[in-house]
């Protein structure tokens, strides 16, 4: 099964808040962000996990559109591009104005051209904790139904827009795999060769089957049969590649480039040679790996290198791998599109990860394992406080992921958890994709054990292996 999250985007007018509201959404304590490991924090996308007023959990990505384009931009050809953008990829807009200044021209076109999208659209009025804040009623003009006081600041209104935003994203789409399709987006930052590595990967194989219209803009889609295995390529280039060139997220569509990355299954990072170890590269990488897409770190424009030999190569490979070292798992390749070099090993890597994604583990194997890992080194903790690990499951593929349960997890420290990841990928070849390692208090266990006896919740399969695990635990002990 693979999950596509929804996506929530905020617009507006410059200073009105919206990074400072991107930032109290993502690290306020009701949300909790999964922030990407190795990367800087000044990110303009988040994962934010909330659970809604209901107890109903909600999971999507927010986007802040103020890091696309510099304040110096004429607001008018700005705003365009970003609500165009969120028209076409966000599932929720978020419009945001100033409540301490009269709605503008500039505040009613963004909102005419956010009602126009047919998406659901919230109106945050910022700045709402100053002495100068208007009334409500004089934004009611702007024609946005749901309107909410915030103040990004002192954390007023953060809860009423998050519930609000729970009831209007769509649930985190489930789709079952069985057309067995490969889907595979090229990432990167703009002029890196995407567009001719998209070409030349949907032109080097002779059963190029269809040409698919993309759903959304500049997207680009083509399905290609490779190994009996039918491949479909999602190219994100070719977006705001006018004028000059600068480096940064502002370049490149965020919106764009998250959806590519939600629907793929793996995803190409695409680094120029002659441009390597740029700080945008490492974000884009943490932003896959917490997508739990599978990742392949593709240096491109080898033909452009002059002095081409094995230690050129072997030089380059370190440096490469120290840069990201938040994701050793990823594999480094080098190609180039005009001599067709490792052109089709892409290929046999993307079809070798899809597959070390969705294999399944034994959970007896799997407790084995862990048992192992806890006589060899057992958890620190504090005094009279040490973590208890007593069994493991695997509770879903693509990514794969593993849940510990046992007592006083909260003490589990992160290089405790990356020794057990070390673990895992030493028994099973995960290479090329991110596994995910939850913890979990068997108090959860117990709660979740009278919630079915109620009929309050369904027996999921998660439950079923933990039940099992936890039958062979006690059975070994």
């Amino acid at each position: 099964m693979s999950s596509k999250l929804p996506t929530v985007a905020i617009i507006g007018q410059a200073n009105v808040g919206k990074s400072s509201l991107f930032n109290r959404l993502v690290r306020s304590r009701q949300a909790i962000v999964a922030k990407e490991a190795g990367t800087t924090r000044d990110n303009v996308v988040g994962k934010v996990s909330y659970r809604a007023e209901s107890g109903e959990p909600a999971e999507f990505w927010l986007v802040d559109t103020a890091g696309l384009k510099s304040a110096e931009d004429e607001f008018e050809a700005t705003i365009q591009e970003q609500i165009e953008e969120a028209a076409d990829a966000a599932d929720v807009i978020i419009v945001m104005a100033d409540i301490t200044a009269y709605p503008s021209d500039a505040d009613r076109l963004v909102a005419k051209k956010a009602l126009r999208s047919k998406k659901p659209v919230i109106l945050a009025l910022n700045k709402a904790d100053l002495k100068g804040a208007l009334a409500t009623d004089e934004f009611k003009r702007l024609g946005i139904s749901t309107i909410i006081r915030t103040s990004a600041e002192h954390t007023i209104g953060i809860s009423e827009l998050l519930d609000n935003i729970a009831k209007n994203i769509p649930v985190a789409n489930e789709e079952p795999e069985d057309d067995e399709v490969v889907r595979v987006a090229l990432i990167g930052r703009p002029n890196v060769g995407k567009s001719n590595l998209f070409n030349t990967l949907a032109g080097k194989q002779q059963a190029v089957v269809a040409n698919i219209a993309g759903t959304t803009r500049d997207i680009n889609r083509v399905q290609v049969r490779y190994e009996q295995t039918m491949i479909e390529l999602l190219d994100t280039a070719g977006i705001r590649r006018q004028g000059k060139q600068e480096t940064g997220i502002e370049k490149f569509s965020v919106l764009r480039t998250m959806q590519a990355i939600n629907e793929a299954d793996i995803c190409f990072l695409l680094m120029d040679v002659n441009e390597l170890n740029v700080q945008l590269d490492q974000r884009l990488a943490g932003i896959i790996d917490e997508a739990g897409k599978g990742l392949v770190l593709v240096v491109s424009k080898w033909d452009s290198v002059q002095d081409k030999d094995a230690y050129t190569r072997d030089a380059l490979a370190p440096r490469i791998a120290h840069n990201f070292k938040f994701v050793p798992w990823a594999p480094l390749i080098f190609t180039s599109s005009v001599t067709g070099q490792n052109v089709t090993k892409l290929f046999d890597l993307a079809l070798d990860i899809y597959r070390r994604r969705r294999q399944e583990t034994k959970t007896r194997r799997l407790n084995d394992f862990l048992q192992r890992a806890i006589s060899s080194h057992p958890p620190a903790g504090l005094k009279n406080s040490h973590p208890k690990l007593r069994y493991i499951v695997q509770t879903d593929t693509a990514p794969p992921w593993f849940v510990i349960y046992g007592s006083n997890l909260k003490f589990v420290h992160w290089s405790y958890r990356r020794y057990l990841e070390r673990g895992l990928r030493e028994i099973y070849d995960y290479s090329g994709t991110p596994i995910k390692l939850s913890f979990r208090d068997e108090k959860q266990l117990k709660k979740n054990r009278e919630r079915i006896a109620a009929g309050k919740e369904p027996v999921t399969k998660a439950y079923k292996k933990a039940k099992e695990a936890e039958k062979h635990t006690h059975k070994k002990r």
